[in-house]
């Protein structure tokens, strides 16, 4: 396939509208070709803003013959039922991380796309951005050592009170929401093989979910990772690498804007280089390369996304919890 990917989007979720859609609007890679909402208006109203059809419902999106893949920015808690629907009705899918809230079901719809040669690409977009691979050249050139420790943080100011984010049936919660990023960022420098030692899940007064957490990793060579996440924090985007001989601190680690000129801060001693990155969008990166993945026909390698399900459920069931 050369040709533009046909994509259709299956709902109309705050991250669609807002950083999806015009990427892929803008993207030579993709054709965007409708957008579903269970609400006509508001499918309508997303299609006209983009340029796109409407459809009225999943089902009917799912039915549709010009489609070669779909994005899923539905709740957490939806994306096993609409994901499976959308590879048995033989659509590529992009689905919003994380992919389910059970490392079990990841497991068997990677294995469903496997088996029908489909590409099921989990949307994580900061491992796009070339911040984070020049990170990891520095640390194979040994510029701070042997690694010894990361410290991981994303955390976000309060939501409305009506936000899905709270709501525990829709698979709402800081772990599942903002936690994801530095679990991942763990696997993505630290690589494989890590384990959880403890975890604290912390509910706030009138919630129903977790609406903070901390999280203590480490892999077999004893290096740890310490992770926080919360919703209903000043914002904090940011990570910091520890050696035997220096550190590196990157900030806006997840969600930087496009224009944004990433700054990798490398400290020695008493020697500070401050290596500046020519700006990227990472939104758009992720666009192009599930576009790729659809023209190779498969799931890219999903041990990482497997990982990453197996330490959010780890945390999950050993985290204590408080109020």
């Amino acid at each position: 396939m050369t040709s533009p990917v046909r994509v259709a989007v299956l709902g109309c979720a705050d991250i669609a509208v807002r950083r999806m859609l015009p990427a892929m609007v803008a993207s030579a890679d993709v054709d965007l070709v409708a957008v579903a909402s269970r609400d006509p208006a508001k499918a309508d109203g997303v299609a006209r803003r983009f340029g796109c059809a409407a459809a009225h419902g999943y089902e009917a999106l799912l039915a549709r013959d010009d489609v070669d893949a779909v994005y899923v920015p539905l709740p957490a808690a939806l994306h096993d039922v609409w994901v499976e629907a959308a590879l048995r009705a033989g659509k590529h899918v992009l689905a919003e991380k994380p992919l389910t809230t059970r490392h079990e079901r990841t497991e068997r719809l990677l294995r469903l796309a496997r088996a029908r040669g489909l590409a099921l690409v989990e949307n994580v977009l900061f491992v796009h951005h070339g911040q984070h691979a020049a990170v990891r050249a520095l640390l194979r050139d040994g510029r701070i050592g042997e690694p010894r420790s990361l410290h991981a943080a994303f955390a976000v100011p309060a939501r409305p009170d009506d936000d899905i984010r709270y709501r525990a049936a829709l698979g709402g919660g800081a772990l599942w929401d903002v936690g994801v990023y530095p679990v991942r960022a763990a696997l993505h420098l630290l690589g494989p093989g890590l384990e959880v030692v403890g975890a604290v899940l912390t509910c706030d007064a009138g919630r129903e979910v977790d609406t903070s957490g901390a999280a203590l990793l480490r892999d077999g060579a004893g290096t740890a990772a310490q992770l926080t996440f919360g919703i209903g924090h000043a914002y904090r985007s940011a990570y910091e690498l520890r050696g035997t001989e220096g550190r590196i601190t990157v900030d806006r680690a997840f969600t930087p804007p496009a224009d944004h000129r990433s700054v990798l801060r490398v400290e020695n001693g008493s020697h500070v280089q401050e290596i500046t990155l020519a700006p990227e969008d990472q939104v758009a990166a992720a666009v192009a390369a599930f576009a790729a993945a659809v023209r190779q026909g498969g799931t890219p390698s999903t041990e990482t996304v497997l990982e990453q399900a197996s330490l959010l459920d780890a945390i999950r069931r050993s985290a204590v919890r408080e109020r």
